[in-house]
């Protein structure tokens, strides 16, 4: 039945109303309202059938197909908004008949069609970006660790935008390719959007220049984030620190602002062991040869004694150093024997990497002591582990001072100043 029929059937409800005394205002409100009803319930049922036949059709086809992409169409609820356009039209088709007589009405019915019409073609598009989305991240391994969320939201932006100027057209009738309009349009987009438009573009030089990526370790002091990132977005990045809280990071700072990233040391061969012990400077001697010899009892540096011993020796006596005073000639001192068994026990530690760097050095002498550095890499990059690998190292330096004769520096305590006082 088209639409000439209908408006035939319709003519003659009014006329048989206000030919049994109806007035013609209230006929032609009723034969309207009776449109209107009819038609709400046809689009309603239209709505309900067409959208249940839809689905089921999207649910065949996507079993029947390798790819997973309509599958995700069918969770980004692809398949219910497309049903909404058959009703739409059934909708179309009824306006000019049921506001027949109010042509203002049918004029205004028309124009929120219109705007449900462009809402809609919104939503489709939104759920087919959304449904790109999971698809690369889900399928594809490279795309796992990229910011694909900012470009869902910068084109999801643009959509939007573009729906907006297309309903302000509908609605005022104006005209959206006005070079006027749109040069204040542009400014107004730049006022409000402005930290979402540095943020695109941060996330464009993140992503290009490989600086950050979901998953990566990063510690950023400025926003006290120490942990995972979970999420990279048009406007922030979100990080789960190590103690479960999260931290939000606008992702324009990741170019403006400086911050570690550990991607390297995780992908890395081993991760870095940087730490001191504080040695008192007046602890440091020269060993005599009793010592060396008591010295020679430890394995790992019996070696290195005899062979510098002899060393030393050959050059006191080709020089006749008068060694009644130590300080005469070449000799060996406590720390630098430590250095040297410091060194050894790294290099037969199994959790040590040995291709690595490895060293065992001064630094710089303190108000706190002369600070003697380990700089190594341990094989086992995990945080726990590491720990531990770290911990053992340093326990066993430790408990080796005495050894040598050695003290580590330790501010004074209450009890130290009391002895001192008593």
């Amino acid at each position: 039945m088209n639409s000439k029929e209908v408006i035939e059937i319709t003519e003659w409800i009014r006329n048989y109303l206000f030919d049994h005394g109806v007035p013609l205002f209230w006929s032609n409100l009723v034969n309207a309202l009776v449109v209107i009803a009819v038609g709400l319930v046809l689009i309603r049922l239209m709505d309900r059938v067409t959208r249940s036949l839809i689905i089921q059709l999207f649910k065949a086809f996507s079993n029947k197909t390798k790819t997973t992409f309509d599958d995700y169409l069918i969770e980004s609820n692809f398949p219910r908004f497309v049903a909404h356009l058959t009703p739409l039209g059934v909708l179309w088709y009824f306006i000019p008949i049921g506001f027949y007589d109010y042509p203002l009405a049918q004029m205004v019915a028309f124009k929120l069609a219109s705007i449900y019409f462009v809402v809609l073609c919104v939503l489709i598009v939104r759920s087919i970006l959304r449904t790109t989305k999971i698809y690369l991240k889900s399928d594809y391994e490279q795309y796992k660790d990229k910011p694909l969320e900012s470009y869902l939201q910068v084109l999801m932006m643009f959509t939007w935008g573009t729906g907006i100027f297309f309903i302000i057209n509908l609605m005022t009738g104006f005209s959206v390719e006005s070079l006027a309009s749109l040069g204040a349009a542009s400014a107004m987009i730049l006022l409000i959007f402005k930290d979402t438009i540095l943020g695109f573009v941060a996330s464009i030089q993140v992503s290009i220049n490989d600086m950050v990526r979901i998953g990566d370790w990063i510690t950023f002091s400025k926003y006290g984030a120490d942990g995972a990132v979970i999420e990279i977005n048009l406007a922030s990045v979100r990080v789960q620190n190590f103690d479960n809280t999260y931290t939000t990071i606008p992702t324009y700072s990741l170019i403006s602002d400086s911050f570690q990233n550990w991607r390297g040391m995780q992908e890395s061969p081993g991760r870095r062991i940087k730490r001191s012990l504080l040695i008192k400077q007046n602890s440091v001697c020269f060993l005599t040869p009793e010592k060396i010899d008591e010295l020679k009892k430890i394995e790992l540096i019996r070696p290195y004694l005899e062979h510098r011993q002899k060393d030393i020796d050959k050059y006191n006596n080709s020089h006749q150093s008068d060694k009644r005073l130590l300080i005469n000639g070449r000799n060996q001192t406590n720390l630098g024997v430590f250095r040297k068994y410091a060194d050894a026990f790294l290099h037969e530690n199994p959790a040590i990497n040995k291709d690595m760097f490895l060293m065992v050095r001064h630094l710089a002498p303190t108000e706190l002591g002369l600070p003697i550095e380990i700089y190594a890499f341990s094989n086992d990059k995990r945080w726990e582990n590491y720990e531990h690998i770290q911990a053992d190292i340093f326990d066993h330096l430790i408990a080796c001072m005495g050894y040598f004769d050695l003290e580590l520096y330790e501010s004074p305590s209450g009890g130290d100043l009391k002895a001192l006082k008593g």
